[in-house]
């Protein structure tokens, strides 16, 4: 079922001309070109603490996708604080934690949107155990059943150093992002981040940098590709 979408912040739809749409296509074309050997199929983006632009940035990024013709799968998995269902309008009854505690199939879940190629599972009611939910061998079935559908699986994540959900996450990813907003978060809780990342081997393509002013006074986002 389709749903209108009431989130200004959704620049590649509204604006898609815009110096800021041209950075998330930007950002498209980076991740793309991230590894070599390896297609990037799933993509988590994650940021180190709360109101970075994390979810404004993947909301973006996956409407980037799905304009070049990409059958994109979105899914929330911050299933401690979800936001993707708001930015949609879609309903959050079920979810994500629906289809781990086998309450409904996958195919009951997935939503479309007024965005074409782009579909959405939320996160669904709250669970008593997000982690464990994550790390569970549900979700590894289902994440090797959905690369069969879409060409491109992104996730939204709490931020890392709240709770350990996004580094049980990555182990299923071929590539996460790190949103940082400048100005917001201290160096040594970014480094914390990238270290937390890498200590379980999670494979860092590189970081947004949020909110930055430019020479002309605009806003925009800026990526640095792992070194």
């Amino acid at each position: 079922m389709r749903r209108s979408i009431n989130d200004t912040n959704l620049v590649t739809l509204t604006n898609p001309k815009s110096p800021i749409s041209e950075a998330y296509r930007t950002l498209r074309t980076n991740i793309q070109y991230s590894a070599i050997d390896t297609p990037i199929q799933v993509v988590m983006v994650v940021s180190t603490q709360m109101d970075e632009g994390k979810t404004t940035t993947i909301t973006n990024l996956a409407i980037a996708y799905a304009q070049e013709g990409k059958r994109v799968l979105l899914i929330d998995a911050d299933m401690r604080k979800p936001s993707i269902h708001h930015v949609f309008s879609l309903t959050n009854r079920v979810g994500l934690s629906s289809i781990l505690s086998n309450q409904f199939n996958v195919q009951d879940v997935i939503s479309d949107t007024t965005v074409d190629n782009l579909s959405i599972i939320s996160a669904g009611p709250i669970p008593p155990n997000p982690s464990e939910m994550l790390g569970s061998q549900k979700l590894k079935v289902l994440v090797a059943e959905m690369r069969e559908y879409f060409d491109m699986i992104l996730f939204d994540t709490p931020p890392i150093m709240a709770v350990t959900d996004s580094l049980i996450l990555s182990a299923l990813c071929d590539g996460v992002v790190l949103v940082v907003q400048a100005g917001k978060v201290k160096k040594d809780l970014v480094k914390k981040t990238k270290a937390s990342l890498q200590h379980v081997n999670a494979p860092i393509l590189g970081t947004v940098l949020n909110n930055v002013a430019g020479s002309s006074g605009k806003i925009y986002h800026d990526y640095y590709a792992k070194k």
